[in-house]
């Protein structure tokens, strides 16, 4: 190209790297759909051989987890009716509000068989909705780990209290379960571990070791119990199990351990306070020993439900393979197609 007639510039096209023509032999393979594909057909053969090993996997391995589920040994003790006084089983909310009266109480349970350490103490609630929408909302998971400063309006209505942040702040907090429970057996008390109880995760990620409770349960309204205002987060156990809020109405959170065996007729002494409000919207409270097996504690559901699906399997094997010695059909013949009738 000439400019001003002095010069010629010579311009050469842009040379763009050539793609290997397997690359596009493979594209065009890949959006046509029609690279190698292994297409599966389900013969008889294979369809009766499939339910009937999943029968055969399947109901070893129900009946091992059941008999696992069986060896647990579990006492349900539900104490909130049989702690009231005579005069106020007609009104047992005056009864938990009245700080005058002794919210103590004793009570025997009796081991059915042994029961070997460590022994798992549950308190389970009743008709106890954690999972509404407005109380999984009242917490501030950064002001439980990095304290009053990131108080927010996530915890309201337990926000403030007399102009101050209340730390934990939150609904879930200030309901906090406050029963406590100590065991003897022959006159003898029975050590309960309380470490150890909540997560490990939840310990050392969720509520901060320096965050310590400030201005808590110091409003008109009392919800549950109180908390150690020396002890960081971290270290309240009690808490952190409680603010793991339950899916269903109906739930189990775990108290401590008893770290000795049971023996088979041992009268088990429990002294209880029954300080927690559940009366006022007609919740039950239960305590529960249990010991715990490889597969957690009792839970029969798991057992069956391979049980009955190693069953079901077995049986649908039997079924197609009388269907096919009945009624047996040549493989690929198109006129057992249901347009070619």
């Amino acid at each position: 190209m000439d400019i001003d007639g002095d010069a010629t510039v010579e311009v050469t096209p842009e040379v763009r790297p050539t793609r290997p023509r397997r690359y596009d032999k493979f594209m065009y393979d890949f959006t046509q759909q029609s690279l190698p594909s292994c297409k599966p057909v389900l013969t008889p053969v294979w369809v009766i051989s499939t339910f009937l090993l999943m029968g055969i996997i399947c109901i070893p391995i129900g009946f091992v987890s059941l008999s696992a589920s069986q060896s647990v040994v579990e006492i349900v003790d539900r104490y909130d009716i049989g702690c009231i006084p005579e005069t106020f089983r007609g009104n047992k909310v005056d009864y938990i509000k009245d700080g005058s009266i002794s919210k103590n109480c004793s009570r025997s349970i009796e081991v059915p068989k042994q029961m070997k350490a460590p022994i798992h103490i549950y308190y389970q609630l009743d008709n106890y909705y954690q999972n509404h929408r407005r109380y999984v909302k009242s917490r501030s998971d950064k002001q439980l780990l990095y304290g009053s400063k990131h108080t927010d309006t996530a915890c309201q209505p337990e926000e403030y209290s007399n102009g101050f942040p209340v730390v934990p702040c939150g609904l879930i907090a200030w309901s906090l379960f406050n029963d406590t429970y100590r065991f003897s057996r022959r006159a003898e008390e029975l050590k309960v571990n309380r470490k150890n109880i909540a997560w490990k995760s939840d310990r050392d990620h969720k509520f901060g070791k320096e965050v310590f409770p400030f201005n808590f349960q110091n409003g008109t309204l009392i919800g549950g119990g109180n908390l150690d205002p020396n002890i960081p987060l971290s270290d309240q156990e009690d808490l952190i199990v409680w603010m793991r809020t339950a899916a269903l109405s109906s739930f189990r959170k775990l108290y401590g351990r008893i770290e000795e065996d049971l023996e088979a007729g041992d009268i088990i002494e429990v002294h209880l306070s029954n300080n927690y409000n559940t009366y006022s919207f007609g919740g039950k409270k239960t305590l529960v020993l249990s010991t715990s097996s490889w597969i957690g504690g009792k839970n029969d559901f798991l057992g069956m439900a391979y049980i009955c699906i190693g069953s079901s399997s077995i049986v649908m094997s039997l079924i197609f393979l009388l269907i096919h010695l009945r009624t047996p059909r040549p493989y690929l013949d198109t006129s057992y197609l249901s347009w070619n009738w």
